[in-house]
């Protein structure tokens, strides 16, 4: 049809659509026809996309289940899908991802490897690099409970009698059985001035003892050195950190300049700390050439690092060891007496020869894991043995005395196992209690009357409160004052000094 146009039609009338057109197709032709045009688009897009050199992806089958690289996943991956499909609830897949992780360090067995979520692992560095401030204990998770390996010196810690092996049961009421000792220091670091109450379980006590420590700065100082008497010196090194050598070296510039004539090698409590450092002062006191420790890494051959230093001690050395001297600290006294055949004095040490490195993850979290095992200079490997003493000399019974409550009060006519701990620390530290049986008598009575006036307390003869704090403090100064392992280091170095 011819599209004819009226003059004269105002601008506001649209113009009318042409005639449409019409071409007869049976259903079953155009039915084909719209089916072949798509098969042709298929074929032309997956030709664009998967030919040339612009060509956008490869276009490939989804990888079955069965054909996944990493097979020893797939019952992960089915668990984790049967877990997403038919739980009853919503899962939190972050909480998920992290409990799979944990479940693989766990199975290791090994205390010493650690996995901290991202919240974990922020609150952790955010504690390490805001202050140095909790209770200063070293602490590691042992068959599911956390035990002390050893108290810093000077610290919270050690002012309130905690000793290496106490088992901590709970933090504020709240039990820590089962949790990682990266866990368990989050619960006790804190600000300096607030209190954290430690249920602690010591030796063979039957009931765990609650213990108030209140936080404070751990002390930065590692090293401590003092002039005993015939030229002796005695330096206690307290940890392996950063700038323990350049303390060492200064306090052994001291201790010469004061005529040092043999020294006494402290690392009693010692828990530890940094490879490099261990290294250092054990060079100071082995011959060049000599070994200081070998080194074992997964797949590589075992790494010798021997003696090569400028310095060297040249007067008569004994060490000090206990069962809280622990890796860096097991890495000296093993070359002392392995390569320089320098005795050491003491109980059996820790026994931890193995080596962590830690790792970030790229969501924030941790993985700790041990990378590595160290051996003596013979190649003796103390992990879980530890290192014994060339002389046994252990601490006298009083200083492994269970802990006393101070909220518990003992008084006149009570008879307990808690009245006669009681009764031999009064005993030991000069206060004479009477008969040791666990009877309050008059004598106990008159005992603790006596330490009341010497801490100028109300002498109610009532063992309580900041009675039993100063009981306590007097016998951890005793255990300090009357040290049998260091009399007998001097008495070997005297007659050392005697050639």
């Amino acid at each position: 049809m011819d599209e004819k146009v009226n003059p004269g039609i105002e601008e506001e009338q649209k113009p009318q659509p042409p005639a449409k057109r019409y071409i007869k197709l049976k259903p079953f032709s155009f039915v084909m026809l719209v089916f072949g045009l798509v098969l042709a688009t298929a074929a032309v897009t997956f030709f664009a996309l998967t030919t040339g050199e612009d060509k956008v992806v490869d276009v490939v089958s989804p990888p079955k289940a069965s054909s996944v690289e990493r097979k020893e996943f797939q019952k992960l991956y089915d668990a984790y899908d049967e877990m997403k499909a038919n739980y009853y609830d919503e899962i939190d897949e972050t909480a998920i991802i992290d409990g799979a992780i944990n479940g693989m360090i766990d199975a290791l067995g090994d205390p010493y490897s650690d996995y901290l979520n991202e919240k974990e692992a922020r609150q952790l560095n955010e504690s390490i690099s805001s202050s140095f401030e909790g209770i200063g204990a070293e602490i590691q998770e042992k068959n599911g409970y956390i035990n002390v390996v050893s108290p810093i010196k000077n610290s919270p810690a050690e002012r309130a009698g905690i000793l290496p092996n106490d088992m901590i049961i709970a933090v504020d009421g709240v039990s820590i059985q089962g949790m990682s000792s990266s866990e368990a220091v989050l619960l006790i670091r804190g600000e300096k001035g607030t209190t954290v109450t430690l249920s602690i379980k010591r030796g063979e006590a039957a009931e765990p003892v609650d213990v108030k420590i209140v936080r404070d700065v751990i002390p930065l100082e590692t090293v401590y050195a003092e002039m005993l008497d015939d030229g002796i010196a005695h330096i206690h090194i307290t940890s392996f950190s950063e700038g323990t050598t350049k303390e060492l070296l200064s306090a052994l510039d001291d201790m010469e300049a004061k005529g040092m004539k043999a020294l006494v090698i402290d690392v009693r409590q010692n828990p530890g700390g940094m490879l490099n450092t261990a290294i250092e002062i054990s060079d100071l006191f082995v011959e060049n050439g000599k070994n200081i420790f070998q080194f074992e890494e997964k797949g590589k051959k075992t790494e010798v690092f021997v003696a090569n230093g400028n310095r060297k001690i040249t007067v008569p050395v004994a060490a000090l060891i206990d069962d809280g001297s622990a890796s860096a600290s097991e890495i000296l006294a093993g070359a002392l007496t392995e390569s320089s055949n320098i005795p050491l004095i003491g109980i059996k040490t820790f026994g931890k020869g193995t080596v962590q490195t830690p790792k970030d993850l790229a969501d924030g979290s941790n993985l700790k894991l041990t990378t590595a095992k160290w051996l003596t200079p013979n190649g003796n490997w103390i992990h879980k043995k530890g290192i014994a003493p060339d002389i046994e000399v252990s601490y006298p019974p009083y200083a492994m005395l269970p802990f006393l409550d101070p909220s518990t009060e003992m008084k006149e006519g009570m008879l307990s196992p808690t009245v006669k701990a009681a009764e031999e620390m009064l005993d030991a530290v000069g206060y004479a209690p009477g008969e040791v049986d666990g009877l309050f008598d008059e004598h106990t009575e008159h005992a603790v009357k006596k330490l009341q006036e010497d801490l100028a307390l109300e002498t109610t003869g009532i063992l309580l409160g900041d009675t039993t704090y100063g009981l306590m403090e007097k016998l951890r100064e005793k255990i300090q004052e009357d040290d049998p392992q260091l009399l007998k280091a001097k008495e070997v170095l005297l007659e050392k000094i005697g050639e």
